[in-house]
């Protein structure tokens, strides 16, 4: 069913679908041996243009346990976007190589503009401050196996709700489920963007409360899901270093906290969960980068469509996906505002825009053009 499929967002994938990928999961988890040689000679290409430890090395671990073999680079100073290449001609290029792609930008919506170009499946790994679904996969995964559903939960998002793209993602994803209440927790300064806002107005399922203080709903919650204050998303390091600290969860604040609520943190943190919390059996943090590793493996076999041995994804047997030239220029007098936008570093990518009420949303990086 995903076999051939990009990863983008976390709205790319049914619930029903999310349901087939977690069960694989739960069954390499379970029967780790009969996975161990299903990737074999297929090649992972990772496009990380921007730092990454745990997403980087729990790909990779992903693709060798499946038997298959890796090859990238890990920052784009190894890669010819030095020279000015562009996203377009770096996944052609890596098509014509690997069998699937992971990449990670620090440009927003860059992904999006290299999945008009891919003739391989692509997942995105993260691209600037926007979507990070390979996190939201892990996050729904833990919070899953921990609290036994995805439905009728009260998450509190706390820290950088700005620039923090795990939060976006995660967002989306729990639109889809019935019951859910977000407490946002955040300065005025780091407050969600607009369009993630509007998406949860605009959702039955979700109802939300914008709050500063974490004390005001720590006993509300199911889970708590930490975020660090982002230093390299800040233009002004004054302002980081003042907004840095705003958040430590601390065990007189876990003490709010109800017996079964859960705490999450995509990584790496800094110091906004202090380490006496590492031994409360509330913190799933460390097991949830763990399960990273397990949604990974379950995404790799799931695009590449190793649980079928006739399968004609990846190689030589499948990659003529049409291209870009056939993609036409869609509202071509608009221009995102977004100065982080790919269409802004990359002006020659064509201008996709989406109605959205009285105005537009670009389709690279979701920013909203008038209202």
């Amino acid at each position: 069913m995903l076999a051939g499929r990009n990863l983008l967002s976390p709205s790319d994938f049914t619930a029903e679908e999310l349901d087939e990928l977690f069960a694989l999961a739960d069954d390499i988890i379970d029967r780790p041996d009969q996975y161990r040689d299903i990737c074999r000679g297929k090649l992972l290409a990772t496009l990380f243009f921007e730092p990454s430890t745990r997403t980087r090395l729990s790909f990779e671990a992903a693709m060798h346990r499946l038997g298959g073999s890796v090859f990238g680079f890990s920052d784009a100073g190894s890669s010819s976007a030095t020279k000015g290449e562009t996203v377009e001609d770096t996944i052609r290029m890596i098509s014509c190589y690997a069998d699937v792609a992971v990449m990670r930008h620090h440009i927003e919506g860059a992904p999006q503009a290299a999945a008009l170009y891919t003739a391989i499946p692509l997942i995105n790994a993260g691209d600037g401050g926007h979507q990070h679904p390979t996190q939201t996969l892990t996050d729904l995964y833990t919070i899953r196996t921990a609290k036994g559903r995805l439905h009728d939960l009260t998450i509190g998002l706390c820290g950088d709700l700005k620039f923090g793209r795990t939060v976006h993602s995660l967002i989306e994803a729990m639109g889809r489920y019935t019951g859910i209440t977000f407490y946002c927790i955040s300065p005025r300064e780091l407050v969600l963007p607009d369009y993630v806002i509007s998406q949860m107005d605009k959702n039955p399922n979700i109802t939300y409360t914008q709050v500063e203080r974490m004390e005001d709903c720590l006993d509300k919650l199911d889970v708590l899901y930490m975020t660090r204050v982002q230093g390299e998303r800040f233009a002004d390091k004054d302002e980081y270093l003042r907004l840095r600290d705003c958040y430590i969860l601390d065990p007189a604040k876990m003490a709010l906290a109800k017996e079964d609520t859960i705490v999450l943190h995509p990584l790496p943190r800094v110091n906004e969960i202090t380490p006496e919390i590492d031994a409360d059996a509330r913190a799933y943090y460390f097991t949830q980068a763990q399960y990273g590793m397990y949604v990974r493996m379950a995404l790799l076999v799931k695009l590449l469509g190793a649980e079928d041995p006739d399968s004609q994804v990846g190689g030589a047997k499948w990659h003529r996906r049409p291209h870009a030239q056939l993609v036409q220029s869609e509202n071509p007098d608009h221009t995102c505002p977004n100065p982080k936008c790919i269409t802004n570093a990359e002006p020659g990518l064509p201008r996709r825009f989406e109605k959205l009420g009285s105005g537009w949303r670009c389709r690279y990086c979701d920013s909203q053009l008038g209202r």
